[in-house]
């Protein structure tokens, strides 16, 4: 199996990119990856090349880079030669954690979409308090859809939790302000009606404060609700842990018991992590592209390219086709 990673993109990129690539051609048997950026940049913290080879170019976009225009006008930019590598079937899947749109926007333009899907989805897994995690489809990928959208997320979301995160039968749930039937606005009533008739495991309408409880092994959403949802979810997490710490630091009695406890908060910390789960894919694409976040660490980098692995073992894209060929999704106009 071969990777490419867009190793200039990220807000630790080359290093922690590479770090994360050494570590998993080391841990994953019969892996062999592809570094896509500056040659020098990259080799300074390449300490062993086994099983990895460099792609070289001193060109990249940007966080700042508007990311249609940026796909178009900088070909040679690590992150559209990145997706080249998989349209062109030398590379399995691709991975980045830059410019989100620009990542988007070489997926639909490079690689393409699977035949049956009108619109990818950005997907990342979220931690739930019994950690198992659920997976969240749309979060920005599109900030408008139309209910025959989120029919298709509900079953790219739960093919993939079958395939890759080996959860039978996943439960799929769409986020709504309430959970009883007819709740919500026209987008998620027509949804809820199309989401009744497919083959997966709808449980109904899910509400915004059970999400972490693991109501849902899968959440649908359009990616405006799901890009707020979201990032309450990050903000509540890092303002409850900066309360916490503070707290802990107030006098000497309140820092003794920080010590004793320090280990235990380490690890509800990192179950808070949804970089623990790997990336956040772009469901719908013809191979798999994964997204990883922009302060990826090299663990998150690891955990991400296991993540593109097991789509690519598990099939999860050719799954996908085939299922959307034997399911009528109605249009709308």
């Amino acid at each position: 199996m071969n990777l490419a990673i867009d190793a200039m993109g990220g807000d630790h990129a080359p290093k922690e990119i590479v770090l994360g690539a050494m570590e998993a051609v080391k841990e994953i048997a019969n892996l062999e990856i592809t570094l896509v950026g500056d040659e020098e940049k990259i080799s300074s913290y390449l300490s062993d090349s086994t099983n990895i080879k460099i792609l070289h170019t001193t060109e990249v976009i940007t966080g700042d880079d508007e990311p249609v225009r940026a796909v178009r006008r900088k070909k040679n930019s690590s992150l559209v030669l990145m997706a080249k590598e998989v349209k062109e079937k030398r590379a399995d899947a691709c991975i980045s954690a830059g410019n989100t749109g620009a990542l988007m926007s070489a997926g639909l333009f490079v690689v393409g979409r699977i035949k049956g899907i009108d619109r990818p989805a950005l997907s990342p897994t979220l931690p739930t308090q019994d950690g198992k995690g659920f997976l969240l489809l749309d979060v920005g990928a599109n900030v408008d859809a139309k209910a025959q959208h989120l029919v298709q997320y509900g079953i790219m979301g739960s093919i993939y939790t079958e395939q890759v995160r080996g959860i039978p039968s996943p439960r799929v749930g769409l986020l709504n302000i309430g959970t009883e039937d007819g709740k919500g606005n026209e987008l998620t009533k027509k949804a809820f009606e199309q989401l009744k008739q497919t083959p997966i495991n709808f449980i109904g309408n899910v509400e915004a404060r059970d999400l972490l409880n693991g109501v849902a092994d899968v959440v649908v959403t359009d990616g405006f609700s799901g890009n707020i949802a979201l990032k309450t979810i990050e903000g509540t997490a890092q303002t409850m842990f900066s309360m916490i710490k503070k707290t802990f630091m107030t006098n000497m009695k309140t820092k003794l018991a920080a010590g004793l406890i320090k280990s235990d908060l380490k690890g509800l910390k990192d179950q808070l992590d949804y970089s623990e789960y790997g990336g956040a894919g772009l469901f719908g694409l013809a191979s798999p592209v994964i997204k990883a976040h922009g302060s990826s660490n090299s663990r998150a980098i690891f955990n991400a390219i296991k993540q593109a692995c097991h789509m690519v073992d598990h099939n999860v894209t050719g799954t996908i086709e085939e299922t959307m060929k034997s399911i009528q999704v109605d249009e709308e106009e």
